[in-house]
């Protein structure tokens, strides 16, 4: 039994040794570049400044990724690669409207078409187009059946990506991409089948010639965009991990002055 606690005993000792060994915070004025990562958290980082090393924050939401690499100033969103690995967060999320951080990617509260891009805690909603889902887990807009957890709307559950009649207009129908309905108008002196789902000459059993023009696209775009149904509120949000390509909202807010040094 006590040859069992000494081998215990000594274990926990090389064990702890080791984990300080492994955490031994290196100097930022003894390497070329003159910044290094934190030793113990991935989102904070040693710069070495008349000679003294001194202690930075990244910026809410992102972590340490190397000297000009990242976002800003070095700092990175954490999915984009394993910067966290046996590290931990040194600062809570601030959130605002919209933004679990004040920087990052994150999937929009109704719609499973749309996300926010985060800047400095300023929101800008974003569109996927053509037929795709935001995914949550890569941060990137993807096709539906690589998006989980995503309720369709249920004027789509026939066909997520069919054309469905509007009312009894003539001209107008729902065009579906990826489970979500998108208003669109048959061109000029065309008219819509409700048996084909297609726009077709007329006249057909519903409809006869067109007497009026169509509007102009920007009105169609604008008009469409209106009068797109709200889809059901998500039911969950899986979590962020993986890589992806950056989509910065654009006027983003500018990035303040540096975090003070850290005593």
């Amino acid at each position: 039994m006590k040859t069992n606690v000494c081998l215990l005993a000594v274990s926990a000792i090389l064990a702890t040794a080791g984990l300080a060994q492994k955490r031994e915070q290196e100097d930022p004025c003894k390497v070329k570049s003159r910044v290094v990562a934190d030793a113990t958290y991935c989102d904070r980082y040693w710069e070495c400044v008349n000679g003294q090393p001194e202690l930075y924050d990244c910026p809410n939401g992102l972590v340490y990724a190397g000297k000009h690499r990242g976002v800003t100033e070095g700092c990175d969103y954490p999915w984009r690669s394993n910067y966290c690995e046996g590290k931990q967060l040194a600062n809570p999320p601030i959130s605002t409207e919209h933004c679990d951080w004040l920087y990052g990617i994150f999937g929009h509260e109704t719609s499973c078409t749309r996300y926010w891009t985060c800047w400095n805690g300023t929101a800008t909603e974003q569109l996927c187009i053509g037929g795709l889902l935001y995914n949550e887990n890569t941060h990137s807009c993807d096709w539906p059946d690589n998006v989980d957890g995503c309720q369709k709307h249920p004027l789509c559950n026939e066909d997520a990506n069919g054309n469905v009649p509007l009312g009894k207009s003539c001209n107008r129908y729902w065009q579906c991409q990826g489970g979500y309905p998108r208003l669109q108008r048959c061109p000029a002196m065309l008219v819509f089948d409700r048996r084909s789902l297609r726009c077709v000459v007329p006249p057909t059993e519903d409809c006869e010639v067109p007497t009026t023009q169509p509007p102009l696209p920007d009105e169609l775009e604008q008009e469409g965009e209106q009068n797109i149904p709200n889809p059901p509120p998500r039911n969950n949000r899986p979590q962020q991990q993986s890589n992806e390509p950056i989509n910065l909202p654009p006027g983003a807010v500018p990035l303040p002055l540096r975090n003070r040094p850290r005593n």
